[in-house]
Order: structure tokens, then C-alpha cells, then sequence
């Protein structure tokens, strides 16, 4: 149905376009402000600087994200090629050159369109438009009165008057919204298609020239098709005004619209960036002022491959029969899906080569990895087996798998059980991490004390209390998924715990350094022998026992050592492993804790997608090598009774037992040709 316009109010609107800027306004109407008063309250006609976003890249120089309410990085327009403003002067303001700040012949078309019905535009020029953007607190787009319209092509004269085309028409592709969070050409180019707005195809240059109309309706990568068809308008606006060359223009409709994959970033790694601001807050470093350069130890690799792995594992255990939650990332509300998270550490230097928070950043932004607290399970009893070692139990003793019952403070009694309801008897120590035998780590951490337990894990790295209850020795006190991987790092540096690290260095716009953090952070947690024997009893564990599941799916070269770790009610999974060259811990539960599955576990759960991105990673990579220290003695025992092997031994139960001195059983002192004396050297280590 035609809008029908009063013809007075058409004149009115006719005549104030056409209008000198200092005219008086035609009666009836309401006068815009004094000049004086304008600046008073802030100045419409001026070009202001707009915020910048601060820059985040990965250890390679690629970018993995940005910084800032909206993210935006100005571009002198100098630099740009010269079809692309011009693809913004075709189809916004194609007189552009020609007016004052007011398009005379296009209100006049926009008038008669409103007139006969027709669908037409508003008429805005690219001068008008950047003032409502620039300006939006004193030029209110949204407002669609008449004394909007007129103090907008007031304020459009006066701000040509003040500055030259180039300067309006670069101040406008630096301002504008692209959609999603992202202002301005340099922003667009980069985020749509993955490279500087100088680079820019003419095609894609006409790409984005299709989105200021809606940015929603035209996204290149929600609908290519939609903005293909804007774009393919634009290019033909631009030869009719011969701006390209028909071939030029012919040439670019033939090019499909391709958008760059993860939002022209070389990984997702939102969770990241958000730790990194945190990082960057915590040392008072502006990065909300925007135009920072923060570079960080994230390898984009990893990162890719940690975000698959979870991704895909979630989905696997979503697939499992016996699962009754609701499923896909956005699916059900107040934490209802399952989620996860996953860290990689450099264990030499505690660079934090990837960190994933969740499954989705949009839908769900907390931070699992660095801000949730949860209860680690069996995954902390390497640390009450290391105390355990450190105060003279050696890894072939043998301890009692049984039924306890502890009386505790408050009269009550501790009685722990194994997930399988059963007690297995005398066992090794070495065996019992294997398999995660409760008592066995319950009994080690009474004799080593729950004192020097949780002394060594505040050493280790872990912040967050560990309270002195027997249940501690199974992980019940909470951990946050970060420090906690980053605690591995005293079995894989001998001893030595390291402080997780996110940034490289830092520097402004110009260039200059703010900040750069110095040599790694190394702490001595432990005595690097016993570092080793417990590294060498997670490597059965990840052999032999809970891990399996990791230790296939990574190629038989790479050493692993590892524990999964299960919490009561099987409300958490866990598996914390390591390599020569990498710590990765792996975690998955509700963000509200409740029972993932019956018969969860982590070794079920998370052991494969910790080898998932391990094993994919190591592909055409020669793995580093573990070292020895020194003052170890060992000799080949049997497996299954701890003795001293002999020629009646099966080959398949033989094994190296390591042994600090003073701590190997009598028997072997009494036969002391039949110990090994090992110093410093490299480990070569496989399956066993």
C-alpha cells in the first residue's frame, strides 16, 4: 500500500535540503541547536577518533583474536586499492563528489518514492552517515523525525566545509559496522576474508560494499548467496559509473563467495583470548584502551586440534548408549550440556600452547579452564605417590588393596571403595597406580602424612587449598584445570614445577615494548629422583592400566605417562598425560555437577580425546627424549610378585624397577652385583 505523504510536509523537507546550511528553518519547525551550544554538548561536524582494538597473535605472528568493546583498526585510505572505496561511493552515495553533504536529486527521489510506493533509499549521504555513526549520542539514526533529518544535513554541510572528501570517505570506512562486533574496512577484510583490507580482491572489496544496507541480511559467510547477489548489484552500479571496466567487472561475478574459516583468526581460541585479557588486567596493562599488539605462546596447531578433539569426543560420549542429557552445544539451558576442556603445556617453559574453555564461547563464556573449580579425582595420586616415594616407600612394595575404615575428627568413619566394588589384595605400589587403587593411595598418603601431600602440591603449582582428610588422597578437594595440568610439570621436568605462561611480549601502536615477561618461572618441587620413578609408574599407568585408551591412539615412539581420574558419582573424568615435549590435560562435566553417565570414566571419556590431539599432533614428528638423573639404582624384577627376576621369569613380566638408595629391599642389598648404578643420561623409553 503507497505511504501517503502530506504534500506541506514534502515541501517543508524539499526546501530545507535545498536550503544554505545558515538559513533560518521554515516555520513551524524546530531549530537545531547554536554552533556554541553543539560543542558544548559535543560537536556532530567533527571527525573524532573512534576506539581501536588491541591485536592478540599467536607464537607464529598469526592472528587468534582481538581485544575490545569493538573491534576496529583504522586504515589510512591512501593505502587501499582504489576500487574499493569507490565500491562504497557506488552504491551509498554514488554523487558522493558532487554535493555539499546534502544529495539535493537523491531526497528529491526519495520523495517521489515515497510518493508513488516505490522501495527506494533514504537518501543518506556517506557524509550524513558517518556523522549518525560517529556521533550517535548527538545525531540519532534510529530517531526518524523530520528535526532529526534536519540537524543531521545541518551538521552533513558543516562537516564538508571542515574536511576534504578523502578525509569524510576514510573516516567513514574506518567507522562503519560490518556486523558481528567487527567496525570499520581493516576489520572486515581481515575477520571476512583473512587478510588486509589493501589485499582485497575487487570482488570481495564489493562483498563488503553489500553490507552497510543490513549487515545481518548480506553476512558473506551465514548467507554467501544473499550477498552474492548484493555484491554482483554493486559491481554493476560501479561499471554503470565507471568506476571498473566491464571486464573488470565481469571477471569479479564470476568469483564464488569465500569466506574465510574461522573468522579469518589461524584458530579458534576465544577461551584464550579471555585469559589472556585476564593476564593483562592482572598486570594493569590498558588493553580496553585498545591498539595493543599482544603476542602469546598459543601454537595454532594445537589449538585447532585441541578444539576438534573436545569437540569431537563430547559428541562421541553424547552418542553413547546410557546417555540421557541433552545434547549439542547449544542444546537445553542452566548448564545442562555436557562440557569440557582442554590444556597444553610446554613443559620446559610452561607456555600454554592451547586452551580450550568450553564448547561453545558465544552460547556459554566462562572460562572452565581457568576460572571452574573441580575436584580431580584419581588424576591428583601421583602426587600422594610422589610424597609417598619421598618418604621411603619404593614402587615394588607391596600394600594391601582392602576395606578401611578411618575414624575421623568428627567421629565418623572413612571407609574408601574402587569403582569396581572389589579389593584386589596385595598388590605393588607400581601396580596399584596402574590401576588406581583406592586404599593403596589412601594408605601412601597417611604414612607420607596429608601435610607434605598438600605442601607438595602447593609446590607443584596448585593454588586452591587441599584440605587434610584422607579423601584428598582421591581428589576431593577442588582444582582449577589449568594450574592443575601445569602441577605435571614436576614429574615431566625432574622435579621442577613451571608457572603457566600466556604472553610473549607486548607493544603499543607504535611499536614500542610494555611489557615482556622474563626467563621462565622454574620452582624446585621435588626431589628429581623420585620425579622420575613416580614419571616411570605413570607410564604404566598409561600403558598398562586406566590410560590405555590414550596410549593407543599415539604413535608407539612417543613415550606417555599419564592418570585418568574419575570423581565420586561419575560427575567428573579426567585424563592429565605428558610426552617429552608436551602436558595435556583433559576434563569433562556439567557446569552444574551431576552424574555424566552410569559407568563413566576417564578413561573412557577423556583418555581418547587427550590421544586424539596427541596422536594427531606427533604425526611426522620425531618426539623428544626423557632423561635420567642421577643416583638411582635399578635391577629387572618380576611383575607380578615384585621379586628379583630370574631364569624362570616370563619375558612378558619382566620389568626395570627404579629405586632412590636406601630404599631398595634388603634382598636386593644382599646381592648388590645384581643392582645397576645409574647416572645422568638419556631414558629410551617404549611400551612396556
Amino acid at each position: 500500500m503507497p505511504i501517503m505523504i502530506r504534500p506541506r510536509v514534502i515541501a517543508a523537507a524539499v526546501l530545507l535540503a535545498a536550503a544554505p546550511a545558515a538559513a533560518p528553518l521554515a516555520p513551524g519547525l524546530l531549530a537545531p541547536a547554536p554552533l556554541a551550544a553543539q560543542q558544548t554538548a559535543g560537536d556532530p561536524t567533527r571527525l573524532i577518533p573512534l576506539p581501536q582494538s588491541s591485536l592478540v597473535f599467536a607464537r607464529d605472528g598469526s592472528l587468534i583474536g582481538e581485544i575490545g568493546r569493538e573491534w576496529r583498526t583504522d586504515v589510512a585510505i591512501e593505502t587501499l586499492p582504489r576500487y574499493l572505496p569507490a565500491a562504497f561511493v557506488a552504491v551509498e552515495d554514488q554523487r558522493f563528489y558532487q554535493h555539499d553533504g546534502v544529495d539535493l536529486i537523491g531526497v528529491a527521489g526519495a520523495i517521489k518514492g515515497k510518493i508513488l510506493g516505490e522501495a527506494r533509499g533514504g537518501a543518506s549521504t556517506i557524509t550524513q552517515q558517518l556523522i549518525g555513526n560517529m556521533h550517535p549520542a548527538l545525531i540519532d539514526r534510529r530517531d526518524l523525525s523530520l528535526e532529526r533529518k534536519v540537524r543531521e544535513q545541518r551538521a552533513a554541510r558543516d562537516m564538508e566545509k571542515r574536511y576534504s572528501k578523502q578525509q569524510i570517505l576514510e573516516a567513514y570506512l574506518n567507522t562503519i559496522s560490518f556486523g558481528r562486533g567487527w567496525f570499520g574496512i581493516e576489520a572486515a577484510a581481515r575477520h571476512y576474508f583473512g587478510k588486509p583490507a589493501a589485499k582485497l580482491t575487487l570482488a570481495e572489496a564489493a562483498s563488503l560494499a553489500a553490507l552497510p544496507k543490513s549487515p545481518v541480511q548480506h553476512d558473506p559467510t551465514r548467507f554467501p548467496e544473499r550477498n552474492r547477489e548484493r555484491r554482483d548489484l554493486v559491481l554493476t552500479l560501479m561499471e554503470q559509473q565507471g568506476l571498473v571496466t566491464r571486464a573488470m567487472a565481469a571477471e569479479a561475478r564470476r568469483t564464488p563467495v569465500t569466506t574465510a574459516p574461522h573468522a579469518g583468526m589461524s584458530a579458534p581460541s576465544p577461551y584464550f583470548v579471555d585469559a589472556v585479557k585476564q593476564e593483562l588486567d592482572r598486570l594493569r596493562i590498558p588493553v580496553a584502551g585498545g591498539g595493543l599488539r599482544v603476542h602469546t605462546t598459543l601454537d595454532p596447531v594445537l589449538q585447532r586440534g585441541a578444539v576438534e578433539a573436545l569437540e569431537q569426543g563430547i559428541k562421541a560420549v553424547e552418542a553413547r548408549p546410557g546417555y540421557r542429557h541433552p545434547t549439542g552445544a547449544s542444546a537445553g539451558e542452566g548448564g545442562a550440556v555436557l562440557q569440557g576442556s582442554v590444556v597444553v603445556l610446554d613443559p620446559a617453559t610452561g607456555d600454554v600452547r592451547a586452551l580450550v574453555g568450553g564448547r561453545n564461547h558465544v552460547l556459554a563464556p566462562f572460562n572452565r579452564a581457568t576460572v571452574a573449580l573441580r575436584q580431580p579425582g584419581s588424576a591428583f595420586k601421583p602426587l600422594v605417590y610422589a610424597a609417598a616415594v619421598q618418604a621411603g616407600i619404593a614402587a615394588n612394595r607391596i600394600v594391601p588393596d582392602t576395606a578401611l575404615a578411618l575414624e575421623q575428627h568428627n567421629g565418623e568413619i572413612y571407609s574408601p571403595d574402587n569403582a569396581d566394588n572389589q579389593f584386589l589384595g596385595d598388590m605393588t605400589v607400581r601396580h596399584a597406580l596402574a590401576l588406581s587403587r583406592n586404599p593403596v593411595a589412601v594408605q601412601l598418603a597417611l604414612h607420607a602424612s596429608m601435610d607434605s601431600v598438600a605442601a607438595l602440591a602447593r609446590r607443584a603449582g596448585i593454588a586452591t587449598p587441599v584440605a587434610l582428610f584422607p579423601s584428598s588422597a582421591l581428589g576431593a578437594s577442588v582444582v582449577r584445570p589449568l594450574d592443575f595440568v601445569a602441577a605435571y610439570s614436576v614429574f615431566a621436568n625432574l622435579g621442577e614445577a613451571v608457572e603457566p605462561r600466556l604472553l610473549v611480549r607486548v607493544e603499543d601502536a607504535s611499536g614500542r615494548t610494555l611489557h615482556a615477561p622474563g626467563p621462565p618461572r622454574v620452582t624446585p618441587a621435588l626431589d628429581p629422583r623420585v620425579a622420575f620413578i613416580v614419571r616411570d609408574m605413570l607410564q604404566d599407568a598409561a600403558s598398562r592400566g586406566t590410560g590405555a585408551p590414550a596410549r593407543r591412539l599415539v604413535p608407539a615412539s612417543v613415550p606417555v605417562a599419564g592418570k585418568t581420574g574419575t570423581t565420586n558419582d561419575n560427575r567428573d573424568v579426567w585424563f592429565v598425560g605428558m610426552t617429552p615435549d608436551l602436558i595435556a590435560g583433559v576434563w569433562l562435566g556439567f557446569d552444574v555437577p551431576r552424574t555424566i553417565m552410569p559407568g563413566a570414566a576417564g578413561g573412557t571419556l577423556a583418555a581418547p580425546i587427550w590421544g586424539q590431539l596427541v596422536g594427531r599432533w606427533y604425526a611426522g614428528r620425531t618426539p623428544g627424549q626423557w632423561t635420567m638423573p642421577g643416583g638411582l639404582t635399578s635391577v629387572e624384577l618380576d611383575r607380578e610378585t615384585g621379586y628379583i627376576a630370574d631364569e624362570f621369569t616370563p619375558a612378558n613380566q619382566r620389568y626395570v624397577e627404579y629405586f632412590i638408595p636406601g630404599t631398595e629391599p634388603d634382598a636386593l642389598r644382599a646381592v648388590p652385583w645384581r643392582l645397576q648404578q645409574w647416572g645422568a643420561l638419556p631414558l629410551a623409553v617404549g611400551i612396556r
